[in-house]
């Protein structure tokens, strides 16, 4: 029998490198930005066209590299960090696995120019799927330019696979951020097209914060430091009553490299336990500085998982940083940029939670919660309250055949339970209605149907509200204008990534104009990082979730009605549209079973 093990060609061994390396637009930024951060660059400029599918370009005036460094850095695992295993454990570069040039090569049109500065010429090359087409000297400014263009132009599934240009944008910005937060003395600029998007100059924490996110920033931060023998913390956190709805801006970096890490998240939202209605969140950004031996960076090909050699005591540290910080401020309101707040060691004194505990803990806490509501609501009041959940037009009902439906006398027994639950007679039993389920489907729908028409039915606000986004939220939002606006939003353009909302759907009156409109946005993103489903869909699937009844919502009994009818008036009434069960028939025979 012949042999048959081989060896992978380079270009087709670079190709499935940069299948870890390089997932999307946004991971050539990271790579790029972090190489000029390694130069020694104090000026890094971004130019993006078409959201990175035809130009990712990164210029700046750090170091430069000599003809053979140039060539060298393109192949793989060729790297100026690493002369030995143990170098491993004392990283304090961004980048060191020496693949990032190679593989981004392999999958776009590169090309490189680059200086040293006691070099009267410099090099350019051009390599397509690695192959190297030119490579001469060039003159060029000091430092390093490359321009990655038509990224995947040679893997076209993988091309296919690239979302939307809105979407791939937000990544961008979203990377552009972190490494401009993580290193604010530094000078960063981005253009988009022919638009800048950021223009950052070099300056303290706090001026990035608010060159980033808007001035709206400025009168929310208060400063967090802690020091201790293990690690230091500083940065910044956001005042409890600023706290919004989406999950929105959260940094975490160690040794300014950002982290991606929901024990230490844990830490943080913790230490503001009874200061933040629930389901709001948090701004931080914080800095964390330990000896690399206490850490493994060398997890995941982007870097941004780390492992901790005693993730508790890293813990307690976080929060007791946050505590103290939440702490100050509330002593002090008024925030003081020059303040030294230095804290005491209170690694001991604050008990961390193992990663065991934390997991338990997310499961715990709402079984906790929902029993002690279950007593609570067995004693409260019952009277019914008035509110505008519905529309007031409702099609005639089309009852599905196995709920078996009684006569209208009956119906109308219908009753809310423990303000989460119908419950509604029918023929062979007891009908239980999710009420929010049922909501989210009715919603669902009607959604769904007014996104077929230019502009759908709006209720008009008597105090326009303006909602302020993420450069990255507003290009999304501008994307999706005319499905947005078919819903029943209305707004218009007010400044740099600012929105007045004028107008919002009928169906969701009662809720609050801007909430509900970021809610969408976020809820939008959340279902398109889980889920595959068309605009529509998404949109309509996104604003039913924010915009229904909650469980713990009274309604009155002309509501409970509506809601009844609006479900088995739907298409699907058995699912929500997230694929929940609304309701289920408990059946006669099961309940006399009880009693025999």
């Amino acid at each position: 029998m012949p042999d048959i093990i081989r060896l992978l060609p380079d270009a087709i061994a670079n190709q499935i490198a940069a299948g870890e390396v390089v997932q999307r637009p946004a991971s050539v930024v990271k790579e790029l930005m972090e190489n000029s951060i390694d130069a020694g660059a104090t000026i890094i400029k971004l130019i993006i066209k078409e959201a990175g599918r035809s130009l990712i370009q990164v210029i700046d005036n750090g170091s430069g590299m000599s003809e053979t460094d140039a060539r060298m850095s393109l192949e793989r695992h060729a790297t100026s960090k690493i002369r030995s295993a143990e170098d491993l454990f004392t990283i304090r570069t961004m980048g060191f696995r020496g693949e990032a040039l190679a593989s981004i090569a392999a999958v776009s049109q590169f090309e490189m120019k680059t200086r040293q500065a006691h070099q009267e010429l410099g090099t350019f090359l051009l390599i397509e799927g690695s192959e190297v087409k030119r490579q001469e000297a060039a003159a060029t400014e000091t430092g390093t330019s490359i321009s990655v263009k038509n990224l995947f132009y040679n893997i076209p599934a993988r091309r296919n696979f690239l979302k939307s240009n809105p979407v791939e944008m937000r990544h961008i910005v979203e990377e552009f951020q972190r490494i401009a937060l993580a290193h604010s003395t530094l000078s960063f600029s981005l253009l988009q097209g022919d638009e800048l998007v950021y223009d950052l100059p070099p300056g303290k924490l706090s001026q990035r914060v608010v060159g980033l996110f808007g001035k709206s920033y400025q009168e929310q931060l208060a400063p967090c430091k802690e020091e201790t023998d293990l690690m230091r913390v500083n940065g910044y956190i956001g005042k409890p009553e600023a706290a919004r709805k989406t999950r929105g801006e959260q940094f975490i970096f160690v040794n300014h490299r950002f982290i991606r890490n929901n024990y230490l998240n844990h830490a943080v939202t913790s230490a503001y336990e009874g200061l933040l209605p629930e389901g709001n969140f948090p701004f931080y950004v914080l800095f964390l500085e330990i000896d690399p031996r206490h850490i493994d960076v060398n997890v995941h090909p982007t870097k941004t998982e780390i492992k901790f050699d005693d993730e508790r005591a890293v813990y307690a540290v976080v929060r007791s940083a946050v505590k103290q910080a939440l702490g100050t401020h509330n002593l002090a309101p008024a925030l003081d940029y020059s303040a030294d707040v230095n804290l005491m060691d209170k690694t001991m004194s604050v008990p961390a939670l193992s990663r065991d505990q934390f997991m338990a803990e997310q499961l715990g806490t709402s079984l906790q919660r929902s029993n002690l509501q279950q007593w609570e609501k067995l004693f409260e009041d019952e009277r019914p309250t008035q509110s505008r959940l519905f529309s007031p037009q409702v099609s005639a009902v089309t009852v599905k055949s196995e709920t078996q439906p009684i006569s209208p006398a009956e119906e109308k027994s219908a009753f809310q339970f423990q303000q989460k639950f119908i419950v509604r007679p029918v023929k062979n039993g007891l009908m239980i209605i999710d009420q929010q389920a049922a909501h989210e489907r009715v919603l669902f729908e009607k959604f769904l149907s007014k996104m077929q028409t230019p502009a759908g039915n709006s209720l008009q606000v008597l105090f326009p509200q303006t909602v302020t986004l993420s450069a990255a939220d507003f290009a999304l939002v501008m994307e999706m204008e005319t499905e947005i606006k078919a819903l029943g939003f209305q707004f218009e353009v007010f400044g740099k990534n600012t929105l007045v909302v004028n107008g919002m759907p009928a169906e969701a009156a009662g809720k609050g104009e801007k909430e509900l409109f970021e809610g969408l946005v976020e809820q939008f993103k959340q279902n398109q990082s889980n889920l595959s489903l068309p605009l529509r869909d998404n949109l309509a699937r996104s604003l039913a979730k924010r915009a229904a009844i909650k469980a713990g919502q009274k309604l009155s009994k002309e509501e409970v009605d509506a809601l009844v009818e609006g479900l088995f008036s739907s298409r699907t009434p058995n699912y929500s549209p997230e694929g929940n069960t609304t309701f289920f028939i408990f059946d006669t025979s099961k309940i006399e079973s009880y009693f025999r």
